[in-house]
């Protein structure tokens, strides 16, 4: 199809035919995807609570014991106090639920703290918010593997030493099933996350039977303790800090808002949904494995979870059932992993859109995902399950730090928001990069929710940050300022670029007025002669140069060129000290210092190229190295003619 300017510049517009090669990669991953295939890719309620929940709900299996490792500092009497605590952190669930739902609904096309914050608040909060959430979907993954590794070992003792070597391998699985797309990584994990939620229910279920039936009895053989302060009195201090390490049970709400582009239309209300319905069932999970921890009086440890001494005292053993329990609890754990891989993909390539991060994180790979985003979360959470040795205890006070400073940025964006839409009158409207405000009639009710969540929020970071800091949050509290001046600085380059290439105020180009062609030369040959002809294409002001280091060499260079150089002269560079590059740099140097108005010099380096890619390293490849060193130069253009040996 041709298509005529106003200018008269004809374009031309072709589909191409031709289709990717069939090659290991398909096996793995599967058969490339069209551009036209992604609205295809999208998925329901059902496949979108296993994509996006498994994080949330596979807290389950390593909040309530991290608040209760916490507590048992003040002695066993102290974990009483754990279902209370369980109760304030369903009513902080309560309240983020609320306010991410009116979230998912004023931001359609994705709503995550990121959007938000650079929408409402401005772009250095953004950016905050954005390192936040990068920082805790890495912890995310590296605490639920981890913690999955844990309920193996508890099951399997034998398996303790092995613990970061099937951490790893869990991690690089998940990472290839979301290298495969999110409709088919959503289908892949759906069966074991509602195994999961069936299980937890199950277990939940019949221990309240027997409780209430009076048959319930208590742990046998219970693992020995673990305390993670120094026993003390039980202080406010003591259940702020309990309190701060259950909160990691409330870090996924985030992931529905931030993969919101993932769901069928109508989107929002399937997120929404999908949002409450991961909320009641988290809630209703935290309540009952607490309760029951406390009736078969659960130890808190490291060397057994809470889940399986539950399991085996409630079906009496380790039986099928308790066996089952452990492998959906381990499964979801991984699963839990999943939801990190589906949304830092989609955090880094708004970021990198806004000149943040590195463009490529916004290029789609084969199946229609962000495949380097996803191999960067997987590298970097693997070299943190090394550093920390898959440890969940010495992760967890990394993790919610980051991602409810992001909660308190997210809400107080969506309240100022509202604010912003309360000020409109009602025809009128008001478009943003993310969204469009309108006016809302009950935009000072909704103002005052989002209000309530980002003061609620705000105060559970300030918890966090005091009483974690000297257990590790000190490492987040450097990092975020670290990693919002490395965006800074990534887009200050990227702006920096498009000073130097706008088109605006350009008067374009000048006409050359001379075309210099420059042909350095080791020897005269075939493939010597191939990059002469191609030179005498470009330019009549031709100079072969020659950087000598062994006279007897010269000389029969100089010979050869007499015969086969078609007249074009030949600098020999003399070289005493036996350097190759140096000498050219400097004759290149000196006639860029001295070239006239509008002069052009053009590099034209000849390379011959071996048939066998493994020969290369029997050539000393000057012209690589001439390419890379010259192509520093200012105005210089640099062009390989390659000579093919066959």
């Amino acid at each position: 199809m041709n298509l005529d300017d106003k200018n008269g510049t004809t374009i031309q517009v072709r589909n191409t035919t031709f289709k990717p090669r069939r090659g290991i990669t398909n096996w793995l991953i599967g058969k490339p995807l069209q551009t036209a295939d992604a609205p295809h890719q999208t998925i329901g309620k059902r496949i979108g609570l296993a994509v996006f929940s498994s994080d949330a709900m596979s807290s389950v299996a390593y909040g309530p014991q991290e608040l209760m490792m916490m507590l048992a500092a003040a002695g066993i009497a102290s974990l009483t106090y754990s279902l209370p605590l369980v109760l304030g952190i369903v009513g902080l669930l309560a309240i983020l639920t609320i306010s991410y739902e009116q979230t998912i609904h004023a931001y359609p096309n994705g709503g995550g703290s990121y959007i938000v914050s650079r929408d409402n608040l401005g772009v250095l909060p953004a950016q905050i918010a954005g390192a936040a959430l990068l920082t805790d979907y890495i912890l995310t993954v590296a605490v639920s593997i981890s913690s999955s590794v844990a309920q193996i070992s508890s099951a399997f003792p034998v398996l303790d030493r092995w613990k970061v070597e099937i951490a790893i391998m869990f991690i690089m699985f998940i990472m290839i099933i979301n290298l495969r797309g999110v409709k088919e990584s959503g289908v892949t994990f759906a069966i074991p996350t509602y195994f999961f939620v069936v299980m937890m229910y199950i277990t939940i279920f019949f221990g309240l039977f027997r409780y209430f039936a009076g048959t319930l009895g208590i742990v046998s053989s219970p693992p020995e303790l673990t305390i993670l302060a120094e026993p003390q009195a039980l202080t406010l201090f003591l259940l702020l800090k309990a309190f701060a390490s259950g909160t990691a049970s409330v870090t996924g709400v985030e992931a529905i808002s931030d993969g919101i582009t993932a769901f069928r239309e109508p989107r929002s209300k399937n997120a929404g949904m999908t949002l409450i319905i991961m909320a009641v069932l988290l809630g209703s999970m935290l309540i009952g494995i607490t309760f029951l921890a406390g009736k078969v009086s659960a130890i808190p440890s490291e060397h057994e979870t809470l889940v399986s001494q539950i399991a085996r005292t409630v079906f009496d053993g380790r039986g099928l059932m308790y066996l089952l329990t452990i492998v959906g609890t381990t499964v979801i754990l991984v699963m839990a992993a999943n939801t990190a891989f589906a949304d830092f993909p989609r955090l880094g390539a708004i970021t990198a859109k806004d000149g943040f991060l590195p463009r490529q994180l916004t290029f789609r790979g084969s199946r229609l995902v962000y495949s380097r985003g996803i191999v960067a979360l997987a590298v970097i959470a693997s070299l943190l399950i090394i550093l920390f040795k898959a440890n969940v205890s010495n992760l967890i006070p990394l993790y919610a730090i980051g991602v409810f400073l992001s909660f308190t940025l997210s809400q107080s964006g969506m309240a100022h928001r509202w604010w912003k839409s309360g000020h409109l009158k009602p025809d009128e409207e008001k478009i943003e990069a993310g969204s469009i405000v309108r006016f809302e009639k009950t935009w000072l009710l909704k103002m005052l929710i989002n209000g309530f969540g980002a003061i609620v929020t705000f105060i559970v970071t300030i918890i966090f940050a005091v009483t974690k800091f000297a257990d590790g949050a000190w490492v987040v509290v450097i990092l975020l300022p670290i990693l919002v001046y490395i965006f800074y600085s990534i887009h200050r380059h990227y702006q920096n670029l498009a000073a130097h290439l706008t088109l605006e105020k350009y008067a374009g180009l000048h006409h050359l007025g001379r075309h210099r062609v420059i042909l350095p030369i080791a020897s005269v040959h075939r493939g010597t002669l191939k990059a002469l002809r191609y030179a005498e294409s470009l330019s009549k002001d031709i100079t072969a140069v020659h950087v000598s280091i062994d006279e007897e060499e010269a000389a029969k260079l100089q010979q050869k060129w007499e015969t086969w150089g078609d007249g074009v002269r030949l600098v020999i560079l003399e070289s005493p000290y036996r350097l190759m590059i140096e000498p050219l740099l400097d004759y290149v140097s000196e006639l860029s210092q001295n070239r006239l108005e509008n002069e052009m010099i053009t590099i034209v380096i000849p390379q011959f190229i071996p048939r066998r890619f493994w020969t290369n390293v029997l050539h000393m490849r000057t012209a690589d190295t001439l390419r890379k060193v010259l192509m520093g130069q200012k105005d210089i253009v640099i062009v390989e003619v390659p000579y093919q040996v066959d």
